[in-house]
């Protein structure tokens, strides 16, 4: 064999123990190592890749259990020919190089163009940036790793096999329906029966499923301006009838302006994203009017384990006696946003009809997944995380108010709910995307308002600052930044 074959990214996030795998199962599969080949000893590969020893002959073994290896006792490691060259060699016509000018016209046969659409952006690489004020991603050293790990553990054990190994189908965990119903709902004052949860792959998943069964092109469907712009897009795939509805400090209006409308998005508890509070009156005028309407109001409470300064507001889903609002909540604010799970509480009737939307699209989120949050939920790690973000996230908060009233005063209002950002009003003149791009060469991200807004004349002078993956010490530094690239440039 050659040795040449190896060689170890270090900076990888991946085990050395795994790439050396990995890089003998793609020889082996590819035809590179033939059949009954030696592999060099695990002392002189240890040498070659400057690893040591235990971590080659752990990945040995690893092969032979697998077979792709085949020991011989005072001989060494060799191929396995029933598992050479498995990988399937393309044919001229698969080529990469190969061109076909006779194609098919896709342009032509696409229905929708979703890559056309503006959308919210945000820099992959965002971690690597000094001060990433950008929503929506998490603090690792807040995260309790090892109660995650402790969890993933017994999800996977033997005992708990059956709940994920077999095809349940159109039906969800019932361990994490459980912990939704009789943990999370109960917080936000909703009662509700197991048939009327459906756990799905985030909010948005849900607000998918909702739009695919409820809106057709004549639908019209009110959403808040500036809002959600997933939502918006997602509104316009179905119906051009979407319709931009101001919002004011405290969110939705309740008046003549939603009349008209069959649908309503609407996030009552912390506005996206200008994180207003709904008062408890202008949700029951919400409510009323919805009923002489007949309208659906489709409530996104996509942040409110994020309340840790007021009062906690119940929800419009617990106010609803009419069964007109539909209530989407998430577990990836709370948790982790690559976790991908959230959930759906509506009627018993929407919900079986959602369950077998989402049985065509996905069947059901990854059930060894939801068994892992349920534990998780279960055993009060969730809990225990909640807390200790609240403490630290009014720490962030409280830094993030000062740092904008002392070099941006009278540009953001202090958020009354709490949550993990600030919505900033710069300067008339300000452009926020050119501020964005300048900031970024100064190390700090920031998100341009204004695709949070419908209609032509959308304002370029609004932008979101967000703490949540931000030490408390790096926001006051970040805050003077910006404040000089504002300030200090005559043109912006």
């Amino acid at each position: 064999m050659r040795d040449a074959i190896f060689h170890l990214k270090r900076n990888r996030n991946v085990s050395l123990q795994a790439q050396i795998r990995e890089t003998l199962v793609d020889a082996i599969l590819g035809g590179q190592l033939g059949a009954g080949e030696p592999l060099p000893s695990s002392r002189r590969m240890a040498e070659n890749l400057g690893v040591s020893r235990n971590t080659v002959v752990l990945a040995y073994q690893n092969l032979v259990d697998d077979g792709y290896l085949i020991p011989r006792e005072r001989s060494g490691y060799y191929v396995n020919e029933e598992m050479c060259g498995q990988a399937v060699s393309p044919t001229p016509a698969q080529s990469p190089h190969a061109v076909n000018d006779t194609g098919p016209d896709w342009e032509a046969r696409f229905r929708v163009h979703p890559s056309r659409q503006e959308n919210i952006e945000k820099a992959i690489d965002w971690s690597s940036y000094p001060y990433p004020f950008v929503y929506g991603q998490v603090d690792q050293q807040l995260f309790p790793l090892a109660a995650w790990r402790e969890c993933a553990r017994q999800a996977l054990g033997r005992r708990a096999m059956d709940a994920w190994t077999g095809d349940r189908q159109i039906h969800d965990d019932p361990m994490l329906i459980e912990q939704i119903r009789t943990h999370i709902l109960p917080r936000r004052g909703i009662t509700a029966g197991a048939d009327e949860i459906l756990v799905t792959m985030g909010a948005q998943n849900a607000l998918y499923i909702l739009a695919s069964l409820l809106f057709t092109e004549d639908t019209t469907v009110g959403v808040e301006d500036p809002g959600y712009p997933d939502m918006f897009n997602i509104a316009r795939l179905k119906t051009e009838r979407v319709r931009p509805i101001p919002v004011d400090q405290h969110g939705l209006p309740a008046d003549e302006r939603i009349d008209g409308c069959e649908y309503l998005y609407v996030t009552p508890s912390h506005q996206f994203p200008t994180t207003a509070t709904m008062p408890l009156a202008r949700r029951e005028e919400l409510l009323a009017r919805a009923e002489r309407n007949d309208a659906i109001l489709i409530e996104d409470d996509y942040e409110f384990e994020t309340n840790y300064v007021g009062r906690q507001t119940p929800a419009l889903k617990s106010m609803d006696q009419g069964g007109r609002v539909i209530y989407v909540g998430s577990l990836s604010k709370s948790l982790f946003p690559g976790l991908r799970l959230g959930y759906m509480v509506a009627s018993k009737r929407l919900i079986e009809e959602a369950r077998a939307l989402r049985r065509l699209m996905l069947r059901h989120p990854p059930t060894v997944n939801q068994r892992q949050t349920a534990l998780f939920l279960s055993l009060g790690h969730h809990d225990a995380l909640i807390h200790r973000l609240h403490r630290e996230f009014r720490t962030r908060w409280e830094a993030m108010d000062q740092a904008l009233q002392h070099f941006l005063p009278a540009s953001a209002i202090r958020p009354g709910f709490g949550g993990t950002s600030f919505w900033v009003r710069g300067p008339e003149k300000l452009d926020a995307q050119e501020l964005a791009a300048r900031a970024r060469a100064e190390g700090v991200l920031i998100e341009p308002g204004r695709v949070h807004f419908l209609g032509t004349d959308r304002p370029k002078n609004y932008f979101r600052l967000a703490f949540s993956s931000l030490p408390a010490e790096r926001i006051e530094p970040g805050i003077r930044i910006l404040s000089e690239l504002i300030y200090g440039f005559g043109r912006l």
